[in-house]
């Protein structure tokens, strides 16, 4: 059974590997649970063990039969013993009970001992009384003694026996054989079964103390593996709710998987069940990766949906000339569209493509009719240097809390200003930000603050119309559609890099490193999309 087993669970991992050559990953592979040669494997062992049960009542009735023959025979002994007045002409009968008795096999185990001590009993005291011919006793006492030494040095031979198990079945068939020999002379009757049975008692001792070993080594495998299926059963699949987390967590059932095969067998008993247990849970938990997955599959096609409908309300508006409502739907339009997850790589660039195919339509025509007036413009430029001017002349004495107030009041006003004439943005917004920067420098504002300054002072510098801050702003959405996507990518790939050598450990650092540069960088455009949706409000 244990072989049987062993090549079948070799066959199981065997078609695992398969699968994953074939599929090039594990994804929604689900174990075997049984097949065709296990179940004609149980049909045949109910057999086996059905046969065996009927032998073994056969050989208990055969058992009881001789031990009656043998019990037969040693009362002829004791009758012999009792009742014969001439020991000598009563040989020929002795001579043939002890062959009877020898042709006669096994007898119940709880029976032998007395059975061969009551035997050996009558056939001593026949000895004893044989006193007309001595020569026949004599000559048996030397032949039992010849061979009962043989016995003693093929038992003490079987000490050094590396075959442990051998040597003990070996010794029972020398015990028999010792029974059947006949007795020796008196005096070295105890000297010849003293030294049998302390060759007898060091095979007895390996014997038993490799079968304590043995148990102790399968009791230990047996907590091992119960631990093992501990674990697996233990698994939270609630916990388990993306990719990487479920590949973390198959790495580590596949782990698990092998360390069980290098543990040895269970106690007989438990081997079987607690391999059940353990395929048990083992398939419980492919079973719920499948299902996890068919449910991500599931999920991107509902998202694919959504994404469509919103392509539908866009096309369906691109043409509206309705400039201030529709821009408010397809802003509302593309910030519902960042809430719906990611769809399948083959249709994700295409329904994006026509999504924003849409909105780029839209607002291109309503910047065609939207334009700046040059007055505003040049109002705007004498504003904007006034600003310059009072940032080249800050009192640098002031307190730093008091510097950077007014350094965040003249960038905030900065950006409350509209357009100037396109000449003059560029030379305007580098002296500008030349000052800023200085003063950020001195009073050690955050980089990401000084970021988000420097966009809102840029504003101003867009084209005349709105059309350039919606397609600023488009920009930005399309920037933190692939900066989130980015981080979901690595956070994915988490789940293939592992920490057990050097250079796995620098990889983890250099993706976490990333992850939170990519983090920031989304959170900053978050903010840029904001201060673009206020300057929108603005304008209309």
């Amino acid at each position: 059974k244990l072989i049987f087993y062993k090549l079948h669970n070799a066959e199981l991992e065997e078609d695992r590997k398969q699968f994953v050559e074939t599929k090039g990953t594990e994804d929604g592979y689900i174990p075997k649970i049984s097949d065709e040669d296990e179940k004609e494997f149980k049909r045949l062992m109910a057999v086996i063990k059905e046969k065996r049960n009927k032998q073994s009542v056969e050989i208990e009735k055969q058992k009881e039969e001789n031990l009656k023959a043998k019990l037969s025979i040693i009362g002829k002994l004791k009758e012999l013993v009792e009742t014969s007045e001439d020991a000598n002409k009563s040989y020929n009968d002795f001579k043939k009970l002890q062959q009877e008795w020898n042709e006669i096999k096994q007898v119940p185990q709880n029976k032998v001992n007395e059975l061969w001590r009551s035997y050996q009993l009558y056939v001593e005291e026949f000895y004893d009384i044989l006193k007309l011919n001595n020569e026949f006793r004599d000559y048996d006492f030397k032949k039992n003694l010849e061979l009962k030494i043989r016995l003693c040095e093929a038992v003490e031979r079987l000490a050094d026996e590396p075959d442990v198990i051998s040597a003990f079945h070996q010794l029972q068939k020398l015990h028999q054989e010792f029974r059947e020999i006949g007795p020796v002379t008196r005096d070295l009757r105890n000297e010849i079964w003293n030294r049998f049975k302390a060759a007898s008692t060091m095979v007895n001792r390996r014997h038993q103390q490799h079968f304590d070993q043995l148990k102790e080594a399968e009791q230990q495998n047996l907590d091992q593996k119960t631990v093992i299926c501990e674990i697996v059963e233990a698994i939270e699949y609630v916990n388990l709710t993306s990719f990487a987390a479920w590949e973390d967590k198959t790495r580590e059932v596949i782990a698990l998987q092998n360390k069980w095969k290098t543990i040895g067998f269970a106690p007989q008993k438990m081997n079987v069940k607690i391999f059940e247990r353990f395929r048990k849970a083992c398939d419980e938990f492919f079973s719920k990766k499948g299902e996890f997955f068919k449910g991500i599959k599931d999920g991107m096609n509902e998202n694919l949906k959504k994404k469509e409908a919103l392509c539908e309300k866009v096309e369906a508006l691109k043409d509206s000339t309705d400039w201030k409502e529709t821009s408010d739907i397809l802003i509302k339009l593309q910030k519902e569209w960042k809430t719906i997850g990611s769809v399948s790589r083959k249709h994700s660039d295409v329904v994006w493509k026509r999504f924003i195919t849409a909105c780029d339509y839209f607002f291109e025509q309503k910047g065609k009719v939207t334009s700046s007036l040059h007055s505003e413009e040049v109002e705007n430029l004498t504003l904007k240097k006034a600003i310059i001017d009072r940032l080249a002349n800050m009192d640098e004495s002031a307190s730093n809390k008091e510097a950077e107030e007014e350094v965040r009041k003249l960038v905030k006003e900065w950006g409350t200003i509209g357009h100037v004439p396109f000449r003059e943005k560029d030379k305007l917004y580098e002296e500008f930000n030349g000052l800023v920067d200085k003063h950020y420098e001195r009073l050690h504002i955050s980089i990401s603050d000084k970021k988000l300054y420097h966009f809102k002072s840029s504003l101003s510098n867009l084209q005349e119309t709105s059309q350039s801050l919606y397609k600023e702003r488009e920009r930005l959405v399309r920037t933190h559609d692939r900066i989130k996507n980015d981080i979901q990518v690595y956070e994915n790939n988490l789940g293939f890099f592992t920490s057990s050598s050097k250079k796995g450990e620098n990889l983890l650092v250099e993706v976490n490193r990333k992850i939170e540069k990519l983090k920031d960088d989304l959170d900053l455009v978050s903010q840029k999309i904001k201060v673009i949706d206020e300057e929108l409000e603005k304008e209309s």
